[in-house]
């Protein structure tokens, strides 16, 4: 708590960039005007090595909101926090801070002295309400996001009609699981909001080429134009692009993967709430009022609020619920270390299309949509076996929406099964014909999806097999997964399939 006399400061980390951080919210907020501190510390970009582009969002996006707040705010450049914190405050003043999103910074401002802590803003659930209903649910041994998302839709009266979903389903994943349109290049939407480089840019720019001229901080990936928002009123131009003229046909393909087009109907708004410079509850708020309107159908409205009032949600409260030794989870033992080429986002080595374009796409952009994080990504990782813990940490650093929060569970729970099915029913890996069905990756590639041995076997295809036969014993106890670890028995050729990913190895496929 803090204590002490003096003037009274608010500090607003990196991803607290929205108006809502700074409503007084009946004093459990800032005052109107509450002197304020942003601190860009260099030492976060030491710590990790992350994507460029990535790096130069999140400090453009802080340049910006502190010349919006003008002479309210001081905004600080030091090697740490803590150096910036002594620079902008004195030594008897008090700071406020909102509930940070990492353990790590909660870890920091808790142990300062006079620093007092308020609750999170940025999401829709109070962490003392989730505790209660997960532990109404279990306590954590077998929650489900299902169960989670009914109940915030009722409590929050989003896509209601009186006590019953709209429509009178809860979910609608079967009608958005379309494969992409037959010969299709792109999908026939109009393009998403895109925003324009301004002086901040090139200054951020400038300062991130010096870093690395000077061997201060090392970066991967390419930076360059700017793609997602670093302002709110940016942001808000990107939300009413996708709710006016995307979310009408982001339902039936946000499964399906172009090669042309990496961002088919997706919203791209993650970077924009994981900055905080939009509030999830308006998100929803706006697409439900779009079909409501008449301007976009259930099943594409349900989707989007299902991703941000269920998935971000429930990931973000497990985050905290399941504890910090949630990060050391590893039950099916997978050590490997995640290879050099991977890391260095090497796509260009890679002869397999369907991972060489997703790489690609991470290294020119820093994102992708879900399916190809969770399916080509971190189904490639499962099969190979690699260490969950470097894994989640390579998501964090090479996504521009990576934060903490959002890849340990996302990464351990949902994409590597590491935590043995606390957040989810059964590992999500698949062999080629998936990635055939939902995408046009295949046709063109050196491998064929339907080939597990010979020199055209699809490393998924032989990987998904591998995988299956390594973790038999878990598996087959697993009724989502003992029907294919059945099909093992049928395999005439598995010591072949075998041989065939050792000859693979740590190397690109």
């Amino acid at each position: 708590m803090a204590t002490g006399q003096g003037t009274a400061y608010h500090w607003l980390f990196g991803d607290q960039l929205g108006p809502h951080f700074l409503d007084p919210d009946g004093g459990r907020g800032p005052g109107r005007d509450t002197p304020l501190v942003m601190i860009e510390a260099r030492s976060v970009f030491r710590r990790r090595r992350f994507h460029r582009a990535k790096a130069h969002l999140v400090l453009s996006a802080m340049r910006h909101r502190a010349a919006e707040l003008g002479d309210r705010v001081r905004h600080i450049k030091a090697d740490t926090y803590r150096e910036g914190l002594a620079k902008a405050v004195g030594q008897r003043d008090r700071v406020t801070v909102h509930h940070p999103t990492s353990r790590a910074a909660l870890g920091l401002v808790t142990s300062l002295e006079r620093v007092e802590v308020g609750p999170p803003r940025g999401f829709l659930v109070d962490p003392a309400d989730f505790t209660a209903w997960a532990d109404g649910h279990g306590g954590g041994a077998r929650l489900r996001q299902e169960d989670f998302y009914r109940w915030v839709r009722r409590t929050h009266e989003l896509l209601m009609d009186g006590d019953r979903p709209a429509g009178g389903k809860w979910n609608l994943d079967h009608d958005n699981r379309e494969p992409p349109p037959r010969g299709a290049d792109a999908l026939e939407v109009d393009r998403p909001y895109r925003p324009r480089e301004d002086s901040v840019d090139e200054e951020v720019r400038r300062d991130l080429d010096r870093w690395e001229k000077d061997g201060d901080v090392s970066f991967v990936g390419r930076d360059g134009p700017r793609l997602f928002p670093a302002t709110r009123k940016e942001a808000l131009a990107a939300l009413k692009r996708f709710t006016e003229h995307r979310l009408a046909s982001f339902g039936p393909y946000e499964d399906a993967m172009l090669a042309g087009d990496p961002v088919m109907s997706h919203s791209l708004l993650s970077s924009s709430l994981n900055l905080g410079l939009l509030d999830p509850a308006e998100c929803v708020e706006r697409a439900e009022a779009a079909w409501r309107a008449g301007a976009a159908p259930l099943n594409s409205v349900e989707g989007f609020v299902r991703q941000i009032a269920g998935w971000r949600e429930y990931v973000w409260q497990l985050y905290w619920y399941f504890g910090e030794e949630y990060r050391g989870s590893n039950a099916l033992g997978h050590t490997a270390p995640v290879p050099e080429w991977w890391d260095e986002l090497d796509a260009d080595d890679v002869r397999a299309r369907c991972l060489s374009t997703v790489l690609a796409q991470v290294r020119d952009t820093g994102w992708t949509h879900h399916i190809p994080r969770l399916m080509v990504l971190g189904g490639y990782a499962l099969q190979r076996g690699w260490d969950p813990a470097a894994l989640t940490d390579w998501f964090h650093r090479s996504f521009v929406d990576g934060y903490d929060w959002v890849m340990l569970p996302n990464v351990v729970g949902m994409s590597q099964y590491a935590d043995g099915g606390r957040m989810t029913t059964k590992p999500y890996t698949s062999g080629g014909a998936y990635v055939n069905r939902m995408s046009d990756l295949c046709r063109p590639c050196a491998y064929r999806p339907g080939d597990r041995t010979g020199e055209r076997a699809c490393p998924y295809t032989v990987g998904y097999w591998v995988f299956m036969d390594r973790h038999r014993a878990r598996l087959e106890r697993n009724q989502r997964t003992a029907r294919p670890v059945r099909g093992l028995d049928r395999l005439g050729d598995l010591d072949e399939v075998r041989r065939r990913y050792e000859e693979v190895g740590d190397g690109p496929p």
